[in-house]
């Protein structure tokens, strides 16, 4: 299983800490709910929950403490054991680190290399953070819109299997909108039905369905950073805030286990050396150069049931019986796939084929693996 990693100290610790704010500056919020966390470890719940209801009071607008505030008093009192004092403790720190998570203005998330103009929106859920961010695609440039708190599986992620409770990495589509009347006040508002397993999960034949975004139930404002069987959840209000920016069917959902946000020109250099790239391998194969298309096609190479071999003599068969061939790439995304230590990215695109004798027109998946060598291929390519 993994660990949450993201701790936060608190920022005071002093149980009397309050008492002597007063005559002092008032603390910030981020501050005060700090302390909260430290009166927790300490195990003086009361006080704790004393705190909170005073920072609830004084900053109504600080939705941390609105929501743990309700977690913590009716966990308290069904359960004021340590144990249950110190896993509380530790999912404030999440949450308080969750919400200070904000990326710098002017960034955008270093998976995201460039992504296409048909894409409106993106959603980006930073795991370990357990922060959810919604951005826009304006002219190629993403500027972030909201985040939120967002909890996932129980396990933690990196699914694998049915049942084993944990939250997939990857880039999904949301496939429809299921309203809330029609399931179960578990699920809250309602949800959002990811594509998983995508042609990546069932290509290393990961297992299990049903990932969705969805809410919470009515009787709650939010639910522990570890506490589903593998969905992303959310407050019900985040959730339908999130519902005008969504298109079905289209919008990506990237789900990452390593986020880091960049600067655009950070992001250019190999933005633009990936796509030059890219334009190279469809240079070769309109040229009819066989051999220089072949060649960007690494050694594990498979498609469609076809491993390199038998996918290098049906191209050269292929191939061989054309007098042109003319290829056309079109809404270009790129992405450094999760998981894979950056050593895996991922171009979609759609690809426009015409030959002598020959059209089509699809939406096509190419995954380039970094080899040995350095140099990238072609290790795995089929159309969504």
């Amino acid at each position: 299983m993994k660990r949450l990693s993201v701790r936060v100290r608190p920022a005071l610790l002093a149980a009397g800490l309050f008492a002597g704010a007063a005559a002092a500056a008032p603390l910030a919020p981020d501050q005060q709910f700090g302390a909260v966390i430290g009166l927790l470890d300490a195990g003086k719940a009361e006080d704790a929950l004393h705190s909170l209801e005073q920072l609830t009071q004084r900053a109504p607008d600080y939705r941390l403490a609105q929501q743990f505030y309700g977690e913590l008093k009716s966990r308290l009192a069904s359960d004021a054991r340590a144990p249950q004092l110190q896993s509380l403790a530790e999912e404030a720190r999440l949450r308080l680190a969750s919400e200070r998570a904000v990326p710098q203005s002017g960034t955008m998330p270093d998976a995201v290399l460039r992504l296409a103009a048909s894409f409106k929106h993106l959603i980006v859920v930073d795991l370990p953070r357990a922060r959810l961010y919604l951005l826009q695609n304006d002219h190629g440039q993403l500027k972030l819109l909201r985040n939120h708190y967002a909890a996932m599986g129980k396990n933690g992620w990196g699914k694998q299997a049915a049942g084993d409770n944990r939250t997939p990495i990857g880039l999904y589509h949301i496939t429809g909108w299921i309203d809330g009347k029609k399931l179960p006040d578990f699920y809250g508002a309602g949800a959002f039905p990811l594509n998983y397993p995508n042609l990546w999960d069932q290509f290393k034949r990961r297992t299990g369905y049903g990932i969705w975004l969805h809410g919470v139930p009515s009787s709650t404002d939010t639910r522990p950073p570890l506490s589903s069987e593998g969905c992303v959840t959310m407050a019900n209000a985040d959730l339908v805030a999130l519902k005008p920016y969504i298109e079905l069917g289209q919008t990506p959902v990237l789900l990452s286990d390593a986020l880091s946000w960049q600067t655009p020109a950070q992001t250019q250099k190999e933005r633009d050396a990936f796509l030059a790239r890219i334009e190279k391998w469809r240079h070769a194969w309109s040229s009819l150069n066989t051999d220089a298309y072949l060649d960007f096609y690494g050694s594990e190479f498979t498609t469609e049931g076809m491993k390199r071999r038998d996918f290098v003599a049906h191209k050269r068969r292929v191939n061989a019986q054309k007098k042109f061939i003319e290829v056309q790439l079109s809404d270009i995304s790129l992405y450094r796939y999760p998981g894979s230590d950056g050593e895996l990215m991922l171009a979609e695109f759609t690809q426009h084929y015409r030959s002598d004798n020959f059209r089509m027109e699809s939406r096509k998946q190419q995954f380039w693996k970094r080899e040995a060598d350095g140099q990238w291929k072609i290790f795995r390519e089929e159309n969504r």
